[in-house]
């Protein structure tokens, strides 16, 4: 009989794209600032930098473009905004088709980074308040505890314990999100979108993925994959010499 398996998602880039909520807060922050100063293109400056590769002090050049000054109490203002606005943002399409293919029989839970507030507002803008079973916002476990840390996967190992099924992380991001399950003997999948926000390689073989897909239409093919090669909490995983299970 095959095993069934235990999901858990990252929630951006992975069931959404992040660059939407980026989107969505340049809009927010732009319409307060119309609003104050009758200043017009915030969201567009933000955006041009954004994809221009800028993260950093991003209001601050893109006020300067408008000829605003950019003092510490505005800028703050529109991190504030930006943080805090309820986003205009929608699952990825595979990641709908996904989660309304499920049967409901086997849990599905979420591990994610970032303010806790901003977090949980994603979270209800995609609905996934009532579509997974168990969230995890790492910012409401303190300072230090988001991802490697792995305090998440074990609150998340607590809430499943009854099930005792093996578990399967689907993230996007190889500096942090695989390494933490891997060590304790969870398979980790990470996804590639193209429009993805990080694109970085892993440092060593303990930060990657067992498998790569684009699309979680592929997931299955992975989950059918390390069924293959056996359930369970197995130490080492039967993988490749990179640290990946060969899903071709």
């Amino acid at each position: 009989m095959v095993t069934p398996m235990l999901i858990v998602f990252d929630l951006d880039d992975t069931l959404y794209l992040e660059r939407d909520f980026v989107r969505s807060g340049f809009a927010a922050a732009d319409a307060w600032l119309h609003r104050q100063a009758g200043v017009p293109g915030l969201a567009e400056a933000c955006r041009i930098l954004f994809d221009a590769g800028l993260r950093t002090h991003l209001f601050d050049e893109a006020l300067d473009r408008l000829g605003v000054a950019s003092d510490p109490s505005l800028v703050a203002r529109l991190v504030d905004i930006y943080r805090t606005h309820e986003p205009s943002i929608a699952l990825a399409a595979d990641a709908a088709r996904y989660l309304a293919g499920r049967d409901g029989s086997i849990p599905t839970a979420l591990i994610t980074d970032g303010p806790t507030a901003t977090q949980q507002a994603k979270v209800r803008a995609l609905g996934l308040d009532q579509r997974l079973d168990f969230i995890v916002c790492t910012g409401s476990l303190g300072p230090g505890r988001g991802k490697p840390h792995p305090l998440a996967f074990e609150r998340v190992e607590a809430w499943a314990a009854s099930y005792g099924l093996p578990f399967v992380y689907v993230a996007d991001n190889p500096l942090k999100d695989f390494v933490a399950p891997r060590s304790r003997g969870w398979w980790t999948v990470q996804i590639e979108r193209a429009e993805r926000v990080h694109h970085v390689d892993a440092p060593d073989a303990a930060h990657e993925a067992h498998a790569r897909i684009a699309s979680l239409d592929e997931l299955d093919v992975c989950l059918e994959r390390f069924q293959s090669v056996g359930m369970g909490r197995v130490r080492p995983f039967p993988t490749d010499a990179a640290g990946r299970i060969p899903i071709s």
